[in-house]
């Protein structure tokens, strides 16, 4: 249930930033969240929450591509308000980056919302950058979702 709580305030929070609502995901039920907790911690997949004394405050998530066999895909990254900038961020990404060696996996994309610098700056510090790939935001078509992309070797 923890999952539940921290990608539901994700969703309330940054609501553009994310292909999901709100709304949707309140709607499942407590057996559908047991299940996506298994989906998202799998053998192709992996989920990191992050808690400040015991309060949820962080999220990130990767998975193997269905195509592609050296390629992973970050997703589901989010930290609250009150803690950005304290390193969460960086600590739940590499988190991500060890996954994804142990997977022997070299290289890394995601997409960030368009309008979303903060994220953008966020992910360029990290190392990735844009591949010039976009495609049309899920739930508002006046954003886009850019690809960013990171080699790990």
């Amino acid at each position: 249930m923890l999952l539940k709580e921290i990608r539901l305030q994700a969703l309330r929070d940054a609501p553009s930033a994310f292909s999901s609502t709100y709304e949707k995901e309140s709607e499942l039920s407590d057996s559908d969240w047991a299940e996506r907790a298994a989906q998202w911690s799998g053998d192709r997949s992996i989920t990191y929450l992050a808690k400040d004394d015991g309060v949820p405050c962080g999220i990130a998530a990767a998975y193997l591509d269905h195509e592609n066999a050296e390629l992973a895909h970050l997703v589901s990254m989010w930290v609250a308000p009150s803690h950005r900038r304290l390193g969460i961020g960086a600590a739940l990404v590499q988190r991500i980056f060890d996954w994804a060696r142990l997977k022997n996996i070299p290289g890394l994309t995601l997409l960030v919302t368009s309008n979303n610098d903060t994220a953008i700056k966020f992910y360029v510090h990290l190392g990735f950058a844009m591949t010039g790939k976009t495609t049309p935001h899920a739930n508002d078509p006046s954003l886009g979702d850019c690809e960013m992309s990171r080699l790990l070797v």
